[in-house]
């Protein structure tokens, strides 16, 4: 199987996974050592956006961005998760893309789970849900908002999703770039989540493992957030209307 980053000459990428960084110096390269470690089932186009880091973590990955194992691109300052990811969209070169944040909450090797009912044809986007057990959540009210954030979003779009903001979204390339996506910060995933139900798409579920890191550890997500995704998806239903 092709190892993430290269794909065989002459044949294009079948996936193009996307990482947002903004000063991840103690997490990016071991990150993207794991990611690289995966044996995906299609060549995979591993695409680093830098969010106008200033911490050096670029510095870490220099040899896999000169022997071309990843892609960077490097905006200008710093914007805001969305405006990472939809750098990412606009320059990614695979048929399908994802996510994975450099933070090192998500295992990579969940990957190629997600990607088997998009190859079997059982469906055009895949979620990997987390079950958030003791160990693996940041806080009660954390998993409490994401909870109320996926019941939110089934009702308004009568649907039954368990978890609208994981990291680990699958989708065709095309279909992010259709839903025309404007938010710069975290409210992107609910953005995405509330246009992709909009379209009519019915988003398959499946498990994932994880790990919450703390704030002390560099979590950035605020209860603001939440907010704001709450009302991303109430105009984005309201639009439909």
């Amino acid at each position: 199987m092709p190892l993430a980053g290269i794909a065989p000459e002459g044949e294009p990428f079948g996936l193009t996974i996307v990482m947002p960084v903004y000063n991840e110096l103690a997490t990016l390269r071991h990150a993207l050592d794991r990611l690289l470690a995966v044996d995906m089932p299609v060549a995979t186009e591993v695409l680093v956006v830098d969010d106008g880091s200033t911490d050096g973590c670029l510095d870490t990955i220099a040899d896999l961005e000169s022997s071309g194992r990843v892609r960077v691109v490097r905006q200008p300052r710093n914007a805001g998760k969305g405006s990472a990811l939809l750098r990412g969209i606009s320059e990614a070169s695979g048929d399908y893309l994802s996510i994975l944040d450099a933070d090192l909450e998500y295992d990579p090797s969940d990957f190629v789970q997600l990607l088997v009912p998009i190859l079997s044809g059982e469906t055009n986007v895949v979620y990997g849900t987390r079950n958030f057990g003791g160990h693996a959540a940041y806080s009660f009210w954390y998993v409490i908002g994401n909870k109320a954030l996926a019941m939110w979003a089934s009702l308004l779009f009568d649907a039954w999703l368990s978890d609208i903001e994981t990291c680990l979204k699958v989708a065709p390339t095309e279909l992010w770039r259709k839903v025309d996506l404007t938010s710069n910060g975290f409210g992107i995933e609910a953005e995405v989540t509330g246009k992709f139900l909009g379209m009519g798409e019915r988003i398959f579920e499946s498990p994932i493992s994880y790990k919450a890191r703390g704030r002390e550890e560099g979590k950035k997500l605020h209860w603001t957030d939440g907010v704001e995704a709450l009302w991303i998806l109430l105009k984005i239903r309201l639009q439909k209307r």
